[in-house]
């Protein structure tokens, strides 16, 4: 008689050590630790992504668009000969982290892809992007590895063409601007490249 209320204690105290106890995995961390826990759980919150987007392969016009637009990605990748029907408005901004100063965020430069690449980025393959025009807002935008068929109207600073052509014209909207476009890399333009208001 007396086995029964001892077996009934050791139940009942084996269940109140049980649920008060650690849980599975988690371990008692020193004030140190958790301290230290708190500042990499804050400085996670805190930091900013290298860079805004990502990039986007383009399937169709609407996704062309999208792509293009202010909310759209840093990298539009052409991965076949495209044909647009309407215009191609390249705007807004993405950042990236500063090389010299991490705490500072700078022009990502929006880019146009018109090439395939291997694993060591070599490029194995150039394509064609037609449009009735590329209206050019984006700060630090570039055409690269391909060829842009159709003229070019930049609005913002620092366009340029890199290992591509555009077969076409690239008209400016000022001076300024046209100051700060570069051909790089066998870049090339068709047509003109002057200043129209």
């Amino acid at each position: 008689m007396r086995l029964k209320p001892v077996v009934l204690s050791l139940i009942l105290v084996s269940t109140l050590l049980v649920g008060c106890g650690n849980k599975p995995g988690e371990e008692k961390l020193t004030q140190q630790e958790k301290n230290t826990q708190q500042q990499q759980n804050s400085q996670q919150q805190n930091a900013q992504p290298d860079v805004v987007a990502t990039p986007s392969v383009v399937s169709d016009e609407d996704s062309l668009h999208r792509a293009a637009s202010k909310d759209g990605s840093w990298i539009i990748i052409i991965k076949r000969d495209y044909v647009a029907t309407k215009d191609i408005v390249l705007e807004g901004e993405f950042t990236k982290k500063d090389t010299q100063d991490p705490t500072k965020q700078v022009p990502a430069g929006r880019k146009i892809a018109l090439y395939d690449q291997d694993q060591n980025r070599n490029k194995t393959a150039s394509y064609s992007l037609t449009a009735p025009k590329l209206i050019v807002r984006s700060e630090n935008a570039r055409i690269q590895g391909g060829t842009f068929i159709g003229d070019v109207y930049v609005e913002s600073k620092g366009f340029s063409v890199v290992d591509a052509k555009v077969q076409g014209n690239v008209y400016f909207a000022s001076e300024e601007l046209k100051s700060t476009f570069k051909l790089e890399n066998n870049g090339m333009v068709t047509g003109v490249t002057e200043v129209k208001k």
